[in-house]
């Protein structure tokens, strides 16, 4: 069975016919092959060199249902400077019906919305604090009803790949989650973990003949057990959120406040927490608030193979708690176009204080640049999904 991808287009999922109890076991297997292209404002060089085209990556899907037990993973291969190998989700199911299921392993955090708050290739700036498309491990309970939907979540930690009395987390991970970071003289430091995490989340849908739409809330709590002082603090996370989708236009906005209380040693800050993904950590405010806004419009197309075009603009503001902070900001407009099974985005991402948009990394959800320029990324994605 080929999959269908989601009109988003960033995560690719393969779909099947759902039947509660089903007698026959399914087995579907698919994935995708991606390559990337971006000329950076802040890459001198390779501006001069026109940009560069390179390898994405390349992921494995599988999906298997019997008797209401089911199973969804999906394994990535990045290259090595870019996290290299890392399992994005895989859970395990038990549908109690065709409303209620109860997932087991590693399946998305239900905070805000989903699964995505955003419809570009780059996400939202929620993305990068670990409060969109976040996976981690433990048990969820989903209920999709007529007009009310809820998720309830006890997640034991994130990702966990070192099973040692004090491991450090693994920079080796899909979504953004706390993590331990190198001072200047190369020593870990902000050495902290997530631990029994809680998490809800309620929406309500209105649907009538013109649109669809969708009003929630989500909160989050858990622990942050420090390495170095064995001690665990914690973490708070709200968000509201409003989804419409009218014929062929969509929004998405999104309000999210956070805050990370961590027991760090005597003499390490307070004010930032170590995240990290895709290989490589950075620091984060430890409180903040976030505004998302994404406006999409969907267009049908006869272009030979293209039949259709998202054309789009997300827009996110994060608001750091400590005054001293420099606020961070991005917008990305775009378009992604549908060919068979080829999805294609060109994005023009710009970013101020964003470390995947400019030329400071571990500081720019933090501290970050006094007086920083906007900086500016043309990016192509061009995926085939199988």
């Amino acid at each position: 069975m080929f999959y269908s991808k989601t009109w988003l287009g960033i995560c690719f999922l393969m779909s099947t016919t759902s039947v509660y109890a089903q007698e026959k076991a399914t087995v579907d297997i698919g994935g995708a092959l991606r390559f990337n292209y971006n000329n950076s404002t802040w890459k001198d060089a390779q501006q001069k060199r026109g940009g560069d085209l390179g390898f994405d990556v390349f992921r494995l899907n599988a999906k298997a249902e019997y008797k209401g037990l089911k199973l969804n993973a999906e394994y990535r291969f990045y290259s090595e400077s870019f996290g290299g190998a890392m399992l994005k989700q895989g859970w395990i199911a038990y549908d109690f019906n065709e409303n209620d299921e109860l997932q087991f392993g590693l399946t998305q955090v239900p905070f805000g919305i989903t699964t995505y708050n955003s419809n570009s290739w780059f996400f939202s700036l929620n993305y990068y604090v670990g409060l969109e498309d976040d996976h981690d491990m433990g048990l969820k309970y989903t209920h999709q009803g007529e007009k009310w939907d809820y998720s309830l979540a006890f997640f034991k930690n994130a990702e966990e790949l070192q099973f040692g009395n004090n491991s450090d987390v693994s920079n080796s991970r899909y979504s953004y989650d706390v993590a331990s970071i190198s001072n200047s003289d190369g020593n870990l430091i902000l050495r902290n973990k997530e631990v029994n995490q809680l998490n809800g989340d309620l929406s309500y849908k209105i649907n009538n003949t013109n649109a669809k739409h969708r009003l929630g809330v989500s909160a989050q709590y858990g622990g942050l057990y420090n390495i170095d002082t064995e001690e665990i603090g914690n973490h708070y996370a709200l968000a509201a959120y409003y989804e419409l989708k009218a014929g062929k236009f969509g929004v998405k906005a999104q309000i999210a406040n956070y805050k990370y209380s961590p027991e760090n040693p005597d003499g390490e800050r307070d004010d930032v927490v170590a995240m990290t993904a895709y290989g490589a950590p950075y620091l984060v405010a430890a409180e903040a608030s976030i505004y998302t806004l994404g406006l999409s419009y969907s267009i049908p197309l006869e272009w030979g193979p293209v039949s259709n075009v998202v054309i789009y603009n997300d827009f996110g503001y994060m608001d750091k708690a400590e005054s001293s902070f420099e606020s961070s900001m991005m917008n990305v407009t775009g378009a992604m176009f549908t060919a068979g099974n080829i999805y294609t985005y060109f994005d023009l991402a710009a970013g101020k204080n964003q470390p995947w948009l400019g030329s400071e990394w571990t500081n720019a959800l933090a501290a970050g640049t006094p007086d920083a320029d906007w900086e500016m990324r043309f990016n192509i994605n061009v995926g085939y999904y199988f």
